[in-house]
């Protein structure tokens, strides 16, 4: 895959690390970003989906392995979808391991996984406060 969040600080109890279901035949890169999909059931990102968190090691295809632990607080560098964004403002899923500013309505649907630290253009690399579950 491309574009996984890599750690600039890990918050809490060392990123408050939560455990998702995750499918056995799917490989999983470390960093990326899962959304949630059922009961504690986590799978790759997609725009406009809730966020589960971000993959804190790699899950190997069929190896067996059916939870994976996600980071859900810290400050991560993530990739702009495309938009540019403004400092402060809420983001959500904006594809694959990607974000962008939120819209009306999201945070009623629990889309919104954090918030930008940075003014950036389009496509742009930025640090993000993510902290999913907790009302930003």
């Amino acid at each position: 895959m491309a574009n996984e969040a890599v750690i600039v600080e890990l918050l809490g109890d060392r990123g408050d690390v939560m455990q998702f279901i995750v499918a056995d035949g799917t490989g999983i890169a470390k960093g990326a970003i899962l959304q949630l999909t059922d009961n504690r059931t986590a799978a790759a990102s997609a725009a406009d989906k809730p966020v589960a968190g971000i993959a804190a090691t790699e899950k190997v295809a069929s190896d067996g392995q059916t939870t994976l632990g996600c980071y859900t607080n810290g400050i991560f560098d993530l990739v702009d979808s495309g938009a540019g964004n403004t400092v402060g403002v809420p983001v959500v899923l904006g594809g694959i391991n990607t974000f962008k500013t939120a819209a009306a309505g999201d945070a009623e649907l629990g889309r919104i996984f954090g918030k930008s630290l940075a003014t950036a253009g389009a496509g742009a690399t930025e640090e993000v406060r993510v902290l999913v579950g907790k009302h930003h």
